[in-house]
């Protein structure tokens, strides 16, 4: 049969001639068709392509949400493990301190040594994660707190003590790393809520370190701190085998302004920018009026309320419950359907109002009520300032505005101790949260003037992320 009647049905046996076609030398009919210039219906599988390439195209983004998802409980269960340590340690410092007769003044100078280490060290290792990877440097800091919490378990002086804390502080920069790895691999929608699982981990990290430390420190107080090391040393084996590093080669590369990790030249740059300035302010007062409480509520409530050290960390446990209940559900859900610069300001209106409550509580069970309201606005104030400066700035700045944030913060923490405890010994027990308050009221009227309806706020909540990077320059 000639080459040109291949496609062509024969009259008398149409129906079977285009039934079994030309399938002559084993090509199909529509492709010998079209090689004559013929016109002739695909096959369903070849029509149907661009449905399977879609259909393969999702396929690969469902794979990546489910592994961007896997990257971020990892991150997250590492960040528990971490804050599990701390938190067996943190409630019991001032105890353990009093075995080398400190003074209160001297156990205020420890908490704050930390506290200034970290503030030097924690930017150096954010801006270090931006240009060599959030893994390597995740594994040094950790590191670093491994060794200060065996320095802090076998320490026999003072000075050996503020050694083991200095060097923890100098290499604490794990949080800010781990908020800057899950900005890598979360969206600007979802980052919100990835970064509140942080806060959750903390939260479930203080359900049962205090406890835990309480136990434990029947035996001496040096043994919390091995268990405090042995979970550092266990997160380093995790981090090594388990985590994969978020920032790729390609987007360090593309990181190409080289900067000194955080100067003070940086910080009054970051502060100069309107918006960014803005939320950093925020975070230092919010922080001061919160760190006041937290550094001295173990002096708080022994002074007020006689409380142990092991009834001090049940409390602790109960705040740490409220975190998670708040960092955990809530703030994800919460910032979906909230504008941040609404949440900042009802936040910061909610905490005023809460510390108020902290410095007039009668008992210990309106003090149980009054810290309910104090972990939801501080926890979801904490989330939102974090998540909200990370997608203010480029990408190439996330870790170092993140390691600028957590100084800021760190500044507080050295502040807080002398401050509360000043108020405390010399008006009373009622002092530290009325200064709380007065801080609060005044950030109030701040966030309200610059932050409120900001166009960068609203455009991140319409999700215009052309219009975001505004913010770097604003």
């Amino acid at each position: 049969m000639p080459l040109k009647n291949w496609c062509k049905p024969s009259p008398r046996k149409r129906k079977s001639s285009r039934n079994s076609s030309c399938l002559n030398r084993g090509r199909p009919c529509w492709a010998s068709c079209e090689s004559l210039g013929r016109t002739s219906p695909r096959p369903a599988s070849l029509r149907n392509t661009n449905y399977i390439t879609n259909l393969l195209i999702g396929s690969t983004k469902n794979h990546k949400e489910h592994m961007n998802k896997k990257l971020l409980f990892s991150i997250i269960f590492v960040v528990f493990i971490d804050l599990l340590g701390f938190s067996l340690i943190l409630p019991l410092l001032p105890y353990y301190a009093e075995t080398f007769k400190a003074s209160p003044f001297v156990t205020g100078l420890l908490v704050a040594s930390y506290a200034l280490a970290q503030l030097i060290g924690a930017p150096l290792l954010g801006r270090m994660s931006d240009r060599y990877g959030r893994r390597p440097i995740l594994l040094a800091s950790i590191f670093g707190t491994f060794v200060g919490f065996l320095l802090l378990g076998f320490a026999k002086t003072l000075l050996m003590l503020f050694v083991a804390r200095i060097i923890d502080g100098a290499t604490g920069g794990n949080l800010s790393i781990a908020q800057a790895y899950i900005s890598d691999v979360t969206d600007a929608k979802n980052r919100s809520q990835g970064l509140g699982l942080i806060g959750a981990a903390f939260g479930l990290g203080f359900i049962i370190g205090p406890v835990t430390g309480g136990f434990l420190s029947q035996w001496g107080y040096a043994v919390p701190a091995f268990a405090a090391a042995t979970m550092s040393f266990i997160n380093l084996i995790l981090i090594y085998l388990w985590l994969p590093e978020s920032l790729t080669a390609e987007k360090r590369a593309s990181m190409t302004e080289k900067r000194p990790a955080i100067t003070l030249g940086a910080l009054f740059t970051a502060l100069t920018r309107p918006f960014t300035g803005a939320l950093l302010t925020t975070r230092f007062f919010f922080g001061l009026a919160f760190a006041i409480f937290q550094t001295i509520f173990s002096l708080y409530a022994l002074k007020k309320f006689n409380l142990t050290a092991a009834q001090t960390g049940y409390v602790l446990t109960y705040v740490g419950v409220l975190s998670v209940i708040t960092q955990g559900f809530l703030v994800g859900r919460i910032t979906k359907m909230v504008r941040e610069d609404i949440l900042i300001v009802s936040c910061v209106a909610l905490m005023g109002t809460s510390l108020i409550g902290w410095a007039i509580a009668p008992s210990v069970i309106v003090l149980l009520i009054v810290l309910a309201p104090t972990s939801l606005s501080g926890g979801i104030l904490n989330t939102l300032l974090s998540s909200t400066l990370t997608r203010a700035v480029a990408p190439q700045e996330i870790g170092g505005i993140l390691g600028l944030s957590s100084s800021v913060e760190s500044s507080t923490r050295i502040l807080a101790p002398i401050i509360g405890g000043a108020l405390l010994q010399q008006l009373g027990t009622w002092a530290p949260g009325l200064f709380g308050a007065v801080v609060m009221s005044g950030l109030l009227v701040y966030v309200w003037s610059k932050i409120y309806n900001h166009p960068i706020v609203i455009n991140m909540h319409e999700q215009k992320p052309a219009q975001v990077p505004a913010a770097i320059s604003d």
